[in-house]
C-alpha cells in the first residue's frame, strides 16, 4: 500500500511543493498494514517537515497552492490538492506540558519530533522515496500487534492524559495478545489525571473506542486498570456490553455504550455533553419495549405503530436476544412495513367537525381501537370509527351526516 500511497496525484503535488516534507502518523501506520489509505473514509494523510512555517506558506504559493493558517500556533498549514485537504506541520520539540496541552519549539531534528508522540506506531514517517524511518521500533510493534508508547511510558501520559485513552482506541483496533506492561503499569498509576479532560474529549475517544470492530478486550482492560470508572462514573457492566459483541451484535458505538451502561443514561449524556441526536438515541435504545421472539403479527405492529424497525431490532440485544432464532426475527423485524395510521384532523374536519379539542380526543380514540384491532382496519373503517366517536363527544358543528342508506 505504501506504493500506492505515494501515487496519490495529491500528495505527489504537495511533496513536489515541499520536498523535505515526509508523511507521519495513520497513514505510514495504515500503509504498512496493507490498509486502504488513500480516498478510505475518515483517513486523513498528515506531512511534516523541517521547513518553518512561513517557508511552508512561501512554498505552497509557489507552487500554486493555497496555504490555510489552520494551525498556526503549533505550526500547522492545511492546503488542498486535488479536492483532498492536507496538513503539514513543522518539526517540534516539547518546551513544557501541563498534562493537556504543550509548549513547542519549532526544530529541523526527525527524531526529536517522532519523540514527542504518543505511540511507537505512529511515530513513523516516510519519505517521498518510499523510505520508512523508524527511530523507536514501531514497526515491528505493529507487526507484534503492540501497542507501546515512545520512551517512557509515565512521562508521556503526564504530557497529556488525553493518550489514556488513546491507547484503548489503538489497542482496540491494533492490539492482539497481552498489553503492554509499561503502559498498563502507567496508566493505572494516571488515571486521576483524566479528570483534567475536557467533557467532549473524554466522549470523542470513548466513542471511538466503542466503534472499533471488536472492542472487547480493550472494554474489559479498562475496567480492570480503573479507567471505566473515570469515565462512566455512573455505572457501568463492562461483562453485559463484550457478552453482546461477542454474539454479533452491529458494530454501532451507541448500542455498545446502551449496553456498558447501568447508570442514569440522562446523566452521562448531560455530563459528557451529547448532541440532541445522540441523547435522544441513547434515551430510546434505554427505555421502551421489547419485541417478543413469539410476538410476530398484532404484537410486533403495535410496536411499529410507535417504534422505529432499528429502534426494536436493537433493544433486543440489549435484552440478551442472541442466538440464530433472534437473528432470523431481527431480519423479519427490519422487513417489516412500518404500519400508518390513516386518518389526521382534516379527515374529521371533512366529516364535518367543528375544530377544537374534541378533534383530537376522537383521533386519540379512534387510534387506541386501531391499534387494538392490530393496526389493519383501512381508511374507511377508521372513518367510521372516528365518526362515531365524534358523535359520542359532540364535535360536530352541524347535524352529521347519515350514514348511508342499507341496500338490503
Amino acid at each position: 500500500m505504501i506504493g500506492q500511497l505515494l501515487q496519490d496525484p495529491g500528495l505527489a503535488q504537495v511533496l513536489a511543493a515541499l520536498p523535505q516534507a515526509r508523511i507521519v502518523g495513520g497513514a505510514v501506520r495504515d500503509a504498512l498494514l496493507n490498509r486502504t489509505v488513500v480516498g478510505a473514509p475518515g483517513t486523513d494523510i498528515d506531512l511534516a517537515t523541517p521547513d518553518t512555517p512561513e517557508q511552508i506558506i512561501a512554498s505552497l504559493g509557489r507552487a500554486g497552492l493555497r496555504a490555510i493558517p489552520t494551525g498556526l500556533a503549533h505550526g500547522t498549514i492545511t492546503t488542498v490538492s486535488h479536492h483532498r485537504p492536507f496538513e503539514i506541520t513543522t518539526l517540534r520539540r516539547d518546551i513544557a506540558t501541563d498534562g493537556r496541552h504543550a509548549t513547542v519549539a519549532w526544530t529541523d531534528d526527525w527524531q526529536l519530533d517522532a519523540a514527542r508522540r504518543d505511540f511507537t506506531i505512529n511515530a513513523m514517517s516516510l519519505s517521498r522515496d518510499g523510505t520508512v524511518h523508524d527511530y523507536f521500533g514501531g514497526k515491528a510493534d505493529l507487526q507484534a500487534g503492540r501497542v507501546r508508547f515512545v520512551g517512557d511510558a509515565a512521562t508521556r501520559i503526564a504530557e497529556d492524559y488525553l493518550r489514556i485513552l488513546r491507547f484503548f482506541r489503538f489497542f482496540a483496533r491494533y492490539g492482539t495478545g497481552a498489553p503492554d506492561a509499561g503502559a498498563t503499569n502507567a496508566i493505572a498509576g494516571g488515571v486521576g489525571g483524566l479528570a483534567q479532560l475536557s467533557a467532549e474529549r473524554v466522549w470523542h475517544e470513548l466513542k471511538r473506542i466503542l466503534a472499533a470492530p471488536d472492542p472487547r478486550q480493550a472494554i474489559a482492560l479498562m475496567a480492570e486498570l480503573g479507567v471505566m470508572a473515570a469515565v462512566l462514573p455512573e455505572g457501568t457492566d463492562p461483562a453485559r456490553a463484550v457478552a453482546m459483541i461477542a454474539a454479533g451484535a452491529p458494530p454501532d458505538p451507541m448500542l455498545r455504550l446502551a449496553a456498558l451502561l447501568t447508570g442514569d443514561a440522562e446523566a452521562v449524556a448531560t455530563r459528557l455533553k451529547f448532541s440532541t441526536q445522540e441523547q435522544t438515541r441513547l434515551a430510546a435504545l434505554r427505555a421502551g419495549p421489547v419485541p417478543r421472539l413469539d410476538g410476530e403479527g398484532p404484537d410486533w405492529r403495535r410496536l411499529l405503530a410507535d417504534e422505529d424497525n432499528a429502534v426494536l431490532a436493537d433493544r433486543t440485544w440489549l435484552a440478551a436476544g442472541f442466538g440464530p432464532d433472534w437473528d432470523a426475527a431481527r431480519a423479519r423485524l427490519l422487513a417489516t412495513p412500518r404500519p400508518v395510521f390513516p386518518l389526521e384532523g382534516r379527515d374529521a374536519l371533512a366529516l364535518g367537525a367543528t375544530p377544537g379539542p374534541e378533534i383530537g380526543l376522537a383521533l386519540r380514540e379512534t387510534r387506541a381501537w386501531w391499534m387494538r384491532e392490530g393496526c389493519t382496519p383501512t381508511k374507511d373503517e377508521c372513518l367510521k370509527m372516528l365518526k362515531e366517536r365524534l358523535r359520542e363527544s359532540a364535535g360536530w358543528g352541524v347535524p352529521p351526516p347519515p350514514d348511508p342508506p342499507s341496500i338490503l
